[in-house]
Parts: structure tokens; sequence; C-alpha cells
């Protein structure tokens, strides 16, 4: 077959043999390949988001990055027009739409990559039947998926999506799509099956972040607890949560002492023979330039793809007193 390769503004295709997810360690002859898909999002911020993981995850040294954008965009326009500041420059024809649109030939070459990183939101149109089954061949010979944010808001109707990301919010998700799923006031993990919706955040801000498997490689040398940059802090998630660990929880400041649940916000699910990060950190600007997003976001990618972590933790990674933030700049 033609392996396919999608660059800014470049495209290359490669005399490719065989269709199974071969994981390559990263060396320094042969980088890691990822994808970020992108389009539609209802965190207007999501083209520049976009950019800064693409340069988070191309300065690390570890990783070949590529962006496949839906040609049906929505809410690119926001914050002042962030398309045209943040634009791809790949020749390729895109026109927003006031509701999310479905993109009949959104196809992107999985086999490819070994990382996807969906920045994709809430509404985000159905994918077509050919490449959602592409996509779930691909994760099944064992593939890497990193779920970032508002991604556990898409897709609540597809099941193997669902399974995937092991919890999700929004969508209409209720009971059927699984238990609330937190760590209750005596640390205990609980599956909660009562009747309701999935879905709730508080006001952007500040929060403690206590890791509960210091042991993985993707937390293995963080600080026990630290303080996150601000952001908005997902709430009651539910669904299947089958082969999930849960890595690190968080607790609400503002919320009433009675309500004592510790909410997931980094997690890892197996799925078939692929691996899934997912993090429910990076609502903004301010969240994406968060040191412990940018850390975990690097760790949790190298994970899924190789199955170990060498990215270090970094000199200034959050303490629980100090949030530590990165001001992003695009290079010139």
């Amino acid at each position: 077959m033609i392996k396919k390769i999608f660059l800014l503004g470049i495209f290359v295709s490669l005399s490719f043999t065989g269709c199974s997810v071969i994981k390559n360690q990263g060396t320094a002859a042969e980088k890691l390949n990822v994808v970020i898909l992108d389009g539609q999002n209802n965190h207007a911020v999501w083209p520049k988001s976009t950019l800064m993981m693409k340069q988070y995850l191309e300065q690390s040294g570890l990783f070949n990055v590529d962006i496949y954008r839906t040609s049906n965009l929505w809410r690119s326009t926001g914050y002042n027009n962030i398309i045209e500041q943040y634009p791809l420059n790949d020749g390729k024809n895109y026109q927003e739409y006031k509701e999310p649109k479905a993109d009949i030939g959104f196809s992107p070459n999985f086999e490819a990559y070994d990382v996807v990183v969906s920045n994709l939101g809430w509404k985000t149109a159905p994918w077509p039947a050919e490449t959602k089954a592409a996509f779930e061949a691909y994760m099944k010979r064992g593939g890497g998926l990193v779920v970032v944010h508002a991604a556990d808001n898409a897709f609540p109707e597809w099941k193997a999506y669902n399974e995937m990301i092991g919890l999700g919010g929004w969508g209409n998700r209720n009971k059927q799509h699984g238990p609330y799923v937190y760590y209750n006031d005596t640390g205990k993990l609980t599956r909660d099956f009562q009747a309701g919706s999935a879905g709730r955040h508080g006001k952007v801000q500040k929060f403690h972040i206590d890791i509960r498997d210091s042991s993985h490689p993707i937390t293995q040398g963080l600080p026990e607890r630290w303080l996150h940059a601000p952001d908005e802090m997902y709430e009651h998630l539910r669904g299947p949560a089958q082969n999930m660990t849960i890595l690190a929880t968080a607790y609400p400041h503002y919320r009433k002492k009675e309500d004592a649940r510790n909410e997931p916000v980094l997690m890892t699910i197996n799925y078939h023979k692929g691996r899934i990060f997912h993090t429910t950190l990076g609502h903004d600007q301010r969240a994406f330039e968060g040191v412990g997003f940018i850390t975990t976001f690097l760790r949790g990618a190298e994970w899924v793809a190789t199955g170990k972590v060498t990215t270090p933790v970094p000199t200034d990674f959050p303490t629980e007193t100090n949030a530590n933030i990165r001001t992003f700049d695009l290079p010139k």
C-alpha cells in the first residue's frame, strides 16, 4: 500500500508494505510519528492549541508531527478569528459552518502513525463508516491514542470510541453509557451506577492534582500532589471504564464538602492491543501552557507509542504551591 504522510504545506507519498501497526522506539534515527486530528471543537482555542501540542511534541526531539483537519470547520473563527492567526497553509480548502457538518472525505491514514492525538470536541460530526472501521482496526492492532480534554465529549453514540476513552461527558451520555467513576473521601475507587447525565465543570481556576498510581511510567517521578495551572476541571464523567487505570484525580475547591468525590483527570486505557492516554486537562491557552499539562501530555504520548517513558520530569514541574507556566510563542 502507499503510506501517505501529510506535512504542513507538503504532501509526500512513500512506498509502504503491510498494514499492521509497528511501534518504533523513538530513536535518534527514527522518530515516532504523530498525527493531530482537529477541525471541530467547541473550545475555540483549538487552531492554536493544536499548534501548541505540535510544537511541544517536536521540541521534545522524539516526534514528527502532522495535522489532519476536517475540511468542514466549526468554531474556528473565535478569539479574534484565530484560524487566520494560526493557519496550516497546506493548500487544502476549508470552510467554516455554524454547526458541525460531516466531512465525507475525512480519511486519515492511521497506519502511518504511532500516535493519534484527538483535539476534537463536543458535537464533532460523525466520521464516515469506513474511517471509523479503519480507526477501530488500527487501535485493535496496537495503535496509540491521546485524548485531550473535550475529545472525551465527542462521539457519544460510537460504542468502540467510548470503550477507548474509558470515561466521557456531555453529548447526552447517561446511565446506559456506564457508571460514574471516582475516588471517594476514604480513597476508595468507586463505580456509581445511579441515573443521571455525564459531564459538569465549574469556573476556570487552579486546582491540585493527586497522583493515584505513582508506579506507572507516565506518572513515575512526579510529585504526589501538585498545583495545576488555571483550567476547567471536568466532573461527573461516566463510561464503560473497562481496562482503565486512573493515574491522577483532582478535587474542585468550590464544591460543597458533602460531595467528596475526587474526579479522574489522567487515565490510561487498553483497547485490545491499543494503548490510550486520556487527559481531561487543556481548556484554553493558559491550561495548555501549564508545565503539568505539557509534561504529562508528552509522557502520555510516548507511552502510548512505546509502552515506555524516557521523557524526564523537568526542573520547573509544578509543586504543591506553584503552578508553573511556560508562555507559548510560535517560532519565527
